[in-house]
């Protein structure tokens, strides 16, 4: 077990936590009197109802270390009661650990003062929940604006910004209704709108769209996807929906029980999960819309030239299908001026027979 969370640590906190924008190290959350006798003790690994049994505490978070890159969108994801949650309101200190550190751009967040607090809070960080939490009297323009207000910008500057990514969220000419007035998809657009207004660099997502309607779900998930291209945020995203993690996520940690049992990207998750755990969440998902070349390619090095076709190392294995079907002729997988492999027939459908199994 200890080689397999070391596996998992290496993969979440990459080589160098100097150039992340959010960097986490050994966080524990722990419940109840005497929680921080838990860290790291034998108790810590009883199940949930013997360690509250035994200790009147509850470990929702145990020894969760990682890293974000600066315009990454890392998923988190797990049943209810994982811990996910959690961990994530840790990042801005709405729920401070029981041990461990959190870095905001190398910041040490639970060594700074109160004020400083506050700056990296208004400035650095916005967070978007799972109910909108609108203001009923205000006018959405001013529900936009209100984290500029905190700020103490004027209230014309204000107005005019959140007008502005009113646009960008598709909310243009509504600024001037009132919550009730909007579907909860718009409610929801206007939740994304009020944490972009202050341009954070980090943005915080505690199972947003979770209450909406699959449609309106999953028009919020393509928002996300196409704000991300445009706004390069560093985001960190919770859901327990598999789908909705492999379709946003840059990178996916799968929690159970507090801890990180997986972390990779999408394909990597899918392919190769870690344990039966993670291959349960993974069975039924349809590899040829999530496997790329580059996972069931035969590895080569070499320079583009020749006369094989050429496909892009990130083309999904749905795409290879037409490419491959009536010919044996080998695609060369290529990642900028380099060819890194070679797919055929045989290994497309290889990857969809292991589907089927």
């Amino acid at each position: 077990m200890a080689d397999a969370q070391t596996d998992v640590h290496n993969s979440a906190t990459g080589a160098s936590g100097t150039d992340a924008s959010v960097a986490c190290r050994g966080l524990w959350k722990v419940y109840g009197a005497n929680g921080k006798k838990i860290v790291g003790s034998a108790d810590a690994d009883l199940p949930r109802a013997e360690l509250l049994a035994k200790t009147g505490c509850v470990v929702a978070v145990r020894d969760v270390s990682f890293e974000v890159a600066p315009g990454e969108v890392f998923v988190v994801m797990g049943l209810s009661g994982s811990g996910k949650s959690t961990l994530v309101r840790m990042i801005n200190r709405l729920h401070d650990p029981t041990a461990g550190q959190i870095q905001i751009d190398g910041e040490d967040l639970l060594a700074l003062p109160a004020d400083r607090l506050r700056e990296v809070r208004r400035r650095k960080i916005s967070m978007v929940f799972q109910h909108f939490g609108l203001l009923p009297h205000r006018r959405i323009v001013d529900n936009v604006g209100y984290g500029l207000e905190v700020q103490g910008i004027d209230k014309a500057e204000r107005a005019e910004r959140s007008r502005r990514v009113l646009e960008v969220v598709g909310l243009d000419g509504w600024g001037e209704h009132y919550p009730e007035e909007l579907s909860g998809g718009m409610q929801q657009r206007v939740g994304l709108a009020r944490a972009l207004a202050t341009d954070p660099e980090i943005m915080l997502f505690d199972e947003p769209f979770s209450a909406l309607d699959p449609l309106i779900r999953r028009d919020m998930q393509d928002e996300v996807v196409r704000l991300q291209r445009e706004v390069k945020k560093t985001m960190i995203f919770i859901t327990h929906d598999l789908m909705e993690a492999l379709k946003l996520g840059d990178r996916i940690a799968i929690m159970k029980d507090g801890r990180f049992v997986q972390v990779g990207t999408p394909e990597e998750v899918v392919a190769r999960p870690a344990d039966d755990y993670v291959a349960d969440f993974t069975k039924d998902v349809p590899r040829a819309h999530v496997l790329t070349a580059r996972t069931i390619m035969r590895p080569l090095d070499g320079e583009v030239g020749g006369d094989a076709p050429t496909v892009p190392a990130d083309t999904i294995v749905q795409d290879l299908l037409p490419l491959v079907a009536g010919s044996d002729a080998e695609l060369h997988v290529v990642d900028g001026d380099r060819v890194v492999g070679v797919v055929d027939r045989r290994a497309v459908m290889s990857s969809l027979i292991e589907e089927r199994v």
